[in-house]
C-alpha cells in the first residue's frame, strides 16, 4: 500500500506549490485563530485556487460555531474537512464535506469507541495529547496503543519528520501520513529540504 501524505500549516502559496510538485496528496489549511499557522479564508482561497489537479485542500477547525465554518467554506472551498477540538459526530456531519475526526491519544484514549461514534468520518487522524494545545505540537505518541482492528483508516501524526517517517510508516502502515511542524524552518513556513527529505522517507518505507 502506497500511503498517503498530507502536509498541514501552510500558509504561503510557494509552500503550497511547492508540496504538492513534491508529491504531496494533500494540503492542510488552518482556521484555528489561536494557531500560529492559522489564515484567513482569503488566503486559502488563493491557494487552492492555484493547486494542480489531485490535491486535495483540507480545512482544519477546532470548536469553531457552525456560522463560523460555513462561512469560511462560501471563501474557502475546501475538498475535506478536518475538526481538531470536542466536535461531536452530529458536528461534523451538518456541513455536507467529508471529514476527518482527529484525535489526541493519551494512554487511555479508546480509539474503538471514536471509531464507532464517528463512523461518518473517513478517517480518524492520530495526534499527540498535549493539555491545551489542539495539534501541531511536534511530540510523538506510542503507537503501540493503536488498536489493529480499528473498522476506520488510520492518518498517523504527532511529532513526525523525516528521520523517523520511515519507520512510523513501515510499523503502523496507516492510509496516510500528516506533518507539520516536522517540515517547518518556522512555525507556518515550510523548509524545502524537510519536505522532499519527508516525502521521500514516506516512499522508502512503501517500497
Amino acid at each position: 500500500m502506497n500511503t498517503r501524505i498530507k502536509i498541514c500549516g501552510i500558509t504561503r502559496l510557494e509552500d503550497a506549490l511547492l508540496a504538492a510538485q513534491l508529491g504531496a496528496h494533500a494540503l492542510g489549511f488552518v482556521f484555528y485563530p489561536s494557531s500560529p499557522r492559522a489564515l484567513s479564508p482569503e488566503q486559502a482561497r488563493e491557494m487552492i485556487a492555484a493547486l494542480p489537479p489531485f490535491v486535495v485542500s483540507v480545512g482544519l477547525f477546532v470548536n469553531a460555531t457552525p456560522e463560523a465554518v460555513r462561512a469560511t467554506l462560501e471563501v474557502a472551498p475546501v475538498n475535506l474537512l478536518q475538526f481538531h477540538g470536542d466536535e461531536s459526530a452530529a458536528y461534523c456531519e451538518q456541513f455536507g464535506l467529508p471529514y476527518l475526526r482527529a484525535i489526541r491519544i493519551k494512554s487511555d484514549t479508546d480509539l474503538l469507541q471514536y471509531a464507532t461514534e464517528f463512523r461518518g468520518a473517513k478517517a480518524l487522524l492520530l495526534d499527540t495529547w498535549v493539555d491545551g494545545v489542539p495539534g501541531g505540537t511536534g511530540e510523538q505518541f506510542d503507537w503501540g496503543l493503536i488498536p489493529h482492528n480499528l473498522p476506520l483508516p488510520i492518518i498517523l501524526s504527532g511529532g513526525l519528520n523525516a528521520q523517523i517517517v520511515t519507520k512510523a510508516v513501515q510499523l503502523v502502515r496507516p492510509w496516510a501520513v500528516d506533518v507539520s511542524s516536522g517540515v517547518e524552518r518556522s512555525k507556518g513556513i515550510k523548509d524545502p529540504i524537510k519536505m522532499a527529505n519527508f516525502i521521500q522517507g514516506v516512499r522508502d518505507a512503501c517500497l
